[in-house]
């Protein structure tokens, strides 16, 4: 009897054992590594939601393959925490790839990890080229870079600012002042760059660290330079700063072109109140392009405020959901998680400008970047942000007094 019992419980064991095998099968972990606490929290979560958005979709159309796709989150608030939590997903989760992570110095940190253990990072957000810069295999990325704002940025100096105030774009005196992270020191360093090829008046140039609490002496010296147009890379707390003291100064430059999120939310004008009214601010697309130029910005925009009782916070959700919607879909396409044939169908995947909800197209070159990936240049009229260029997702045009 008792050797009866001993071979009954074998046997559970075994059917136990395959069973959770086969719930197994049918799941693929994908990790998902933002700052969800600390400074950069709230354009983590925004670009989480993103991510949740995109997975709740694919799984509800029949997952990867029949899979279901479960999202392992991690928070990672600076490098050193994306290094533990980089190890965490890719040895003990088992996650077969990762989307990340809002941050460019969390995405540099995580994505050393993530490369030797060859689990696939799909980077959705982080803007310094050094990302997919370093000869990297297995790091792809969705998003427009650090070059990309400031090219974009410049462009809209000369293109829509200096003919809107009726100038020659080498009559104004430009002030170029960014955070000293990664982000900020690219975007600024592009600027500066192109506006020396383009023969610009660059008057004055300086970083300064974002998690500062006075402005005032940079703010100064920018005023006696004179600046007529002032370029400026911040976060959310960084921006609200600036305006706060640059008020106290009695220093309104013609026109301010931020970059980045610190100058895309809600959150920021709210803080700022009526000096945000006309500035500039190139970033991701946002909500509020012509949907004519963005196949399927309607549904994003619709999902997000089912799901979140709001409308987005800022275009990080928007440009997280068309990212991780298109590599869930290369995902599918690979039929498989072996690294190299994800780079394989990575490297072939073809979508025309205009396909997606950010109205990108998507196209990777060799070291993973999506090369048509772009920004658009926002304005803040009468309390909210429109799109003013380029003219495909224009919906407003730029308001400036000469």
């Amino acid at each position: 009897m008792i050797k009866r019992l001993k071979h009954f419980a074998a046997f559970v064991g075994c059917a136990l054992a395959l069973s959770a095998t086969a719930l197994h099968a049918q799941e693929i972990k994908i990790g998902a590594l933002f700052p969800l606490s600390g400074g950069l929290a709230l354009l983590g979560d925004e670009s989480l939601r993103g991510v949740q958005l995109a997975v709740e979709e694919r799984n509800a159309a029949g997952g990867i393959n029949g899979q279901k796709i479960v999202l392992v989150k991690a928070d990672a608030v600076d490098a050193n925490q994306a290094v533990g939590e980089a190890r965490r997903l890719t040895s003990g989760d088992s996650v077969a790839a990762i989307f990340g992570s809002y941050a460019s110095g969390i995405a540099v940190a995580a994505t050393q990890v993530t490369e030797l253990a060859g689990v696939p990072y799909f980077e959705l957000g982080a803007v310094a080229d050094t990302v997919t810069g370093r000869g990297l295999k297995y790091v792809f990325r969705s998003n427009s870079t650090a070059k990309n704002f400031a090219d974009r940025s410049i462009e809209s100096l000369t293109q829509v600012v200096a003919p809107a105030l009726k100038v020659d774009p080498k009559a104004l005196k430009i002030a170029i002042i960014y955070e000293d992270g990664p982000y900020g020191t690219l975007v600024g360093g592009f600027q500066k760059d192109e506006a020396k090829r383009l023969g610009l008046n660059v008057v004055e140039s300086q970083s300064y660290s974002a998690k500062t609490v006075d402005l005032s002496s940079l703010i100064l010296r920018v005023k006696s330079a004179g600046a007529d147009i002032v370029l400026h890379t911040a976060y959310q707390n960084d921006a609200v700063l600036f305006f706060r003291q640059a008020t106290a100064a009695s220093y309104k430059p013609r026109a301010i072109i931020g970059a980045g999120g610190g100058y895309s939310l809600n959150d920021t004008a709210q803080a700022v109140g009526a000096p945000m009214e006309g500035v500039f601010d190139v970033d991701f697309p946002q909500i509020t392009m012509n949907e004519a130029g963005a196949q399927g910005l309607k549904e994003f925009t619709a999902a997000y405020q089912k799901n979140f009782n709001m409308l987005p916070r800022s275009g990080h959700s928007l440009v997280n959901y068309v990212g991780a919607k298109a590599f869930l879909e290369i995902l599918a396409r690979a039929k498989s998680t072996d690294k190299d044939k994800i780079r394989e169908t990575v490297l072939a995947y073809r979508q025309p400008p205009g396909s997606s909800a950010a109205g990108w197209g998507f196209q990777f070159g060799e070291n993973g970047q999506n090369q048509l990936a772009t920004t658009n240049l926002m304005q803040w009229q009468h309390g909210k942000l429109v799109t003013v260029y380029p003219a495909a997702v224009a919906t407003a045009k730029p308001i400036l007094s000469n």
